[in-house]
């Protein structure tokens, strides 16, 4: 196979494997279950084995992966309209701590150990299970935890603190790059940032690492060369 016939297959496999991953949705590559893994894995492999068999072509790889894919949309499909599918199929959360106490029947269950659980609660933040009233592990493999009401950390409400608003940070550099998009969000022109830089001591845009805007604060605006 010429380096040539080697390059369009992978070219296409990657094309058509990324537009598989967007059409099923972000749970190939989030909150991944086990049957999402194996799916994903799977695909890979039957891509690389049509990629390198010399009596495989291009047509080869689209029949693989469209066909692959439409397997995996179709389960998706059925798990979300049956529930004991779903649950066969993508598991179902298990209770390990109930009320301050350990369920070792779930923790064998879903072949848990101590050092194991210890490890997910940490983590979360959480260093003690006496800390815990309930706790859940998720069918992707992670905990969510319900501290107890001791351990349960306070909010303003709680101290009748007035509540704040809250805003979401906006990055306007990345690398050196101005990220005008964001810019448009918060209603401001590359001559107000080019202002802000001015009086953070940059004048190039290439100069700056990071720039973080949050309303009501001043612009965080972190250069390449940080003085220690």
């Amino acid at each position: 196979m010429s380096f040539m016939s080697i390059g369009i297959e992978l070219t296409i496999g990657f094309v058509f494997l990324f537009a598989v991953t967007k059409i099923l949705g972000k749970t190939q590559i989030n909150q991944i279950s086990a049957f999402d893994f194996i799916s994903a894995l799977i695909l890979g492999e039957l891509v690389g084995n049509a990629l390198y068999d010399e009596d495989s072509g291009i047509t080869e790889i689209i029949f693989t992966v469209s066909l692959w894919g439409t397997l995996i949309f179709l389960t998706e499909y059925v798990t979300q309209k049956s529930r004991i599918l779903r649950h066969i199929i993508e598991g179902t959360p298990s209770i390990i701590i109930r009320k301050g106490n350990i369920n070792y029947k779930e923790l064998k269950k879903n072949h848990l150990d101590m050092n194991q659980l210890q490890h997910l609660l940490r983590n979360k933040g959480v260093f003690s299970i006496r800390e815990c009233e309930y706790v859940i592990l998720e069918s992707d493999g992670s905990v969510s935890i319900l501290r107890k009401p001791l351990f349960d950390p306070v909010r303003k409400k709680d101290l009748n603190l007035q509540p704040e608003a809250a805003y979401l940070p906006l990055s306007l550099i990345l690398d050196g790059e101005i990220l005008y998009d964001n810019l448009k969000i918060i209603d401001k022109d590359e001559e107000w940032l080019f202002l802000q830089m001015k009086e953070k001591g940059c004048s190039d845009p290439k100069e700056v690492l990071f720039a973080e805007y949050i309303e009501g604060e001043p612009l965080l605006i972190q250069s390449y060369s940080v003085k220690s």
